[in-house]
């Protein structure tokens, strides 16, 4: 692992390996390096991104140009807790699409968090970064407003908005209910209508999926996912 660091008003450490995106050390343990910047703001991005696209991509800029976001870490589930049955592409290959997806950008890490062979409940993965970041360092979840307004279902609530802000992405004029407690900041975004499953579809279909970055989907393409048609390279 090479290390690199920047100048800037928080002195942060960027992270990478020879010839790959930035990342959380092995991905499984944030690095103990984050501790030398005196006040991180860094959110965490979970979903199962299957597939990332760039939606997810714009949000995450938007909430860092808007919020002030030192870093935004893009944490795939494994086994999410609130979605019935299993991803259609492996752990694996969701992660390297994760990896493509940022690897144009020193602020977005890929995160290997939610890793483990259990369900990817948020709080614990909320616990594990904070046992790893100084006390004055602030955690941030990013999340969309359908989601936050089920945030009273999930697994020890009360814990998560005690340990972080919430950015609820959502449409203008839209209102939810916050429960009490939960510090969040609003981030209204233009109408993003672009989801994984219809991008899916298109796969499957061999239609274009144009809401895909160009090295995620030569990576599917290569790959087979989704349904797509495998393409041999020349060589």
């Amino acid at each position: 692992m090479t290390l690199s660091f920047t100048t800037s008003r928080r002195f942060i450490p960027t992270l990478s390996k020879p010839g790959g995106s930035p990342h959380l050390e092995d991905g499984r343990n944030p690095p103990a390096l984050l501790r030398y910047n005196p006040h991180l703001r860094i959110a965490i991005f979970g979903g199962t991104f299957d597939p990332i696209h760039t939606a997810h991509l714009t949000v995450a800029r938007e909430a860092m140009k808007q919020v002030g976001l030192d870093r935004v870490l893009f944490v795939p589930a494994a086994h999410p807790p609130h979605k019935s049955g299993s991803t259609e592409a492996g752990y694996e290959d969701r992660f390297r699409m994760l990896e493509l997806a940022c690897g144009d950008d020193p602020a977005f890490i890929p995160s290997r968090l939610e890793e483990e062979d259990r369900k990817s409940y948020s709080v614990l993965t909320i616990e594990k970064l904070r046992a790893s970041l100084a006390p004055e360092d602030e955690i941030f979840f990013l999340i969309g407003a359908d989601a936050f307004a089920e945030i009273t279902t999930w697994y020890r609530w009360e814990d998560v908005i005690r340990q972080v802000t919430f950015i609820v992405v959502t449409r203008p004029g839209h209102h939810y209910q916050a429960p009490p407690g939960a510090r969040v900041v609003r981030l209204e975004t233009l109408a993003l209508p672009v989801s994984s499953s219809e991008i899916r579809a298109n796969l499957a279909a061999g239609r274009p999926a144009a809401e895909l970055p160009q090295s995620v989907r030569q990576y599917i393409d290569d790959r087979g996912l989704y349904g797509a048609p495998t393409f041999k390279r020349a060589t």
